[in-house]
């Protein structure tokens, strides 16, 4: 805040009065200067977790995907791993290739949101938001369901889902899990869970890169 106060007493000159320099640090971090410096660590966040989609290897190995990982796909995951373990590396390869075949769905999507954001969410993050919290609030279902048609187009071009099925036939694990008397993995409710997967993972990288670098970007607003 001191720096603010310098400068502006800079600008106006000596001898002046100054009475513009009670501005709070809400009211700077609101202006264009800080909007703008919102907008760019998002969108520098989504540009990371876009390369980490794009590239396969690198989409394997992060954990923030991995933890992402929705309940009910863990579940079978964790069967598959008695059963056949080689089928849970290949499922996650094939959702690994559908990632990159979403970054295109996504980006603009993020890039959107990001763009829209005004003073007033800009206010919500100085008060304790985090900033890619308002994005997921804005983008989440909608990046959901625009991506789900794509990776459900790549887990049946794999035949992944019909792979499960086949492996898991006799159980009556799925019926337990998924509920009635369902014993098959619907090839539509993998390609949900896996693009929840998809988007839940992506906010996890942006957020992490919010974390950090928010300290050095925002920390003159006070965040």
């Amino acid at each position: 805040m001191k720096k603010y106060i310098i400068a502006a007493a800079l600008i106006m000159g000596t001898g002046a009065l100054i009475t513009t320099t009670v501005q709070s640090c809400t009211t700077i971090a609101t202006s264009d200067m800080g909007l703008s410096i919102i907008k760019r660590m998002l969108l520098n966040g989504i540009d990371k977790g876009m390369g980490v989609y794009a590239n396969k290897e690198a989409f394997l190995q992060n954990n923030m995907v991995d933890k992402a990982l929705p309940k009910q796909l863990r579940e079978i995951n964790s069967m598959l791993e008695k059963i056949a373990p080689s089928l849970v590396a290949k499922e996650r390869d094939y959702i690994a290739q559908a990632a990159a075949y979403t970054v295109n769905t996504s980006k603009p999507i993020l890039q959107g949101a990001v763009n829209s954001l005004n003073a007033q969410d800009v206010s919500r993050i100085i008060q304790g938001t985090t900033a890619t919290q308002i994005l997921k609030e804005k983008t989440s279902q909608q990046l959901v369901a625009a991506i789900a048609p794509k990776v459900d187009e790549k887990l049946n071009e794999y035949g992944i889902v019909k792979t499960i099925n086949t492996a898991l036939a006799g159980s009556n694990f799925l019926g337990s899990l998924l509920g009635g008397n369902s014993n098959t993995v619907n090839a539509g409710g993998l390609s949900q869970l896996a693009s929840e997967q998809l988007v839940a993972g992506l906010f996890n990288i942006i957020e992490d890169y919010e974390h950090q670098n928010s300290k050095s970007l925002l920390g003159p607003f006070g965040k």
